[in-house]
């Protein structure tokens, strides 16, 4: 409703917009004004009057757990929150008012908000839990940055400043920043997984809440890499999570560290000795940050790092695969593992198949390592770190099957079989 088709207020509800503004701005987190208690009746008659006119929202326990944060624009109607407070008395917990974007409309915001564009968006009626959307790339120096503890998840990640550099006296104030519930969105709407040409986007969601903990000078940085989130859905495992809901899956990079784990404990069992020297993730293992060269580079460094370099020699030794070959050449570690699988029965087409995603990012490993080339950008990266990562994990599923049927290992049990892969 305008300003100039607005009714005027009675004197009873504009103080009440303003005590409502003045909660809002002035709490620092954006909480609601608190209605309970003997104030119920004085300000039945002018809420409603603010209701009708669309400057102030009702939250209750039927919009949120908690009704001190307003999470997003009601979801209700204006008839139901008029029945809301008909129906408040004392003896209620009580509920809160927030001020609409219409009853914020023109207010002059304090200048502590100055330089700070998520809290200004806040204060003019952007809910806790809305999400704002960037490029993904905007977490390209968080996790370059060494000052910085950056983790990499299959749906979401977190950044902040290392304990060490917070206390380094060299360090900016501006740069003393974090965010631990940074989630993944995607638009698939033109996205055709056997079309490598066909765009994945990839983008960044984080909520308001996060964002205007921020100091001014990365809220402005934040904001350059902002998107617009028309046809943007955050991830569902990220999302559920953020709700309170147990996980019905696990993504891609999960997978195949549990499938390491998986062959870890299997091969303990069968032959007294781990497979891998390491199940764990590294921090900054993840989906490329942006489709260029050296960003595929270093993604396959570190899966191999993870393959083929974790392949202990005890193993190796514990099931009789020597090092070198019948003619004293010294084998690298996929052909002992390949070996390994042929020498328990596993037949040589079908152990060449499980061991080729493996040789696959050995072999585009070795390319950066013996020439220079240019960085470029080719969109059809990000599809194949898909699709290599689905190989991968199959191949590894593939060896677990077998390993299982081993008279050893009868009574193990996959944990988590029930989970699904999200390959987005």
């Amino acid at each position: 409703m305008s300003a100039r088709h607005r009714p005027e207020l009675s004197a009873d509800a504009a103080e009440l917009m303003r005590l409502v503004r003045e909660r809002y701005i002035g709490s620092g987190e954006f909480n609601g004004l608190h209605i309970r208690a003997k104030l119920v009746e004085p300000t039945r008659a002018p809420a409603i009057e603010l209701l009708n006119a669309g400057l102030i929202e009702v939250m209750t326990g039927a919009d949120y757990m908690n009704i001190h944060i307003r999470p997003w624009p009601s979801r209700r109607s204006v008839e139901d929150q008029i029945q809301d407070i008909k129906d408040l008395d004392s003896a209620d917990y009580g509920v809160c008012l927030y001020p609409t974007t219409a009853g914020m409309k023109g207010v002059r915001l304090p200048s502590k908000l100055n330089g700070r564009p998520y809290a200004r968006a806040m204060a003019r009626g952007k809910g806790t839990l809305e999400l704002a959307y960037f490029q993904f790339d905007v977490l390209e120096q968080y996790r370059n940055d060494s000052r910085f503890r950056f983790s990499f998840g299959d749906s979401g990640a977190s950044m902040g400043l290392s304990d060490e550099a917070f206390e380094d006296e060299d360090v900016f104030e501006r740069d003393h920043v974090g965010l631990n519930h940074i989630g993944f969105a995607y638009d698939l709407t033109r996205y055709d997984p056997t079309d490598a040409d066909s765009p994945i986007e990839r983008r960044v969601a984080v909520f308001y809440c996060d964002l205007i903990t921020l100091t001014p000078e990365h809220q402005r940085r934040w904001e350059t890499y902002e998107v617009d989130g028309t046809d943007l859905e955050p991830h569902p495992l990220w999302w559920n999570g953020q709700m309170g809901r147990w996980p019905d899956g696990v993504g891609p990079f999960t997978r195949l560290f549990m499938e390491l784990e998986n062959l870890n404990e299997l091969a303990i069992l069968a032959f007294g000795e781990a497979m891998f020297r390491s199940t764990d993730r590294p921090a900054e293992m993840g989906w490329l940050l942006r489709p260029s060269q050296r960003e595929w580079d270093d993604f396959v460094l570190q899966l191999d790092k993870l393959l083929s370099d974790n392949l202990r020699s005890e193993f190796f030794k514990a099931v009789g695969i020597e090092s070198v070959d019948e003619r004293g050449q010294r084998m690298g570690t996929l052909k002992r593992f390949e070996r390994f699988l042929q020498s328990g029965g596993v037949a040589v087409d079908q152990a060449k198949r499980i061991v080729s995603p493996m040789a696959l990012v050995r072999n585009a490993r070795q390319g950066p390592a013996h020439r220079i080339r240019d960085n470029l950008t080719d969109r059809t990266f990000v599809h194949q770190q898909i699709e290599l990562l689905r190989e991968i994990y199959s191949a590894l599923g593939a060896t677990r099957h077998w390993l299982a049927t081993h008279p050893k290992c009868t009574d193990w049990e996959e944990k988590h079989k029930e989970l699904q892969t999200y390959m987005l």
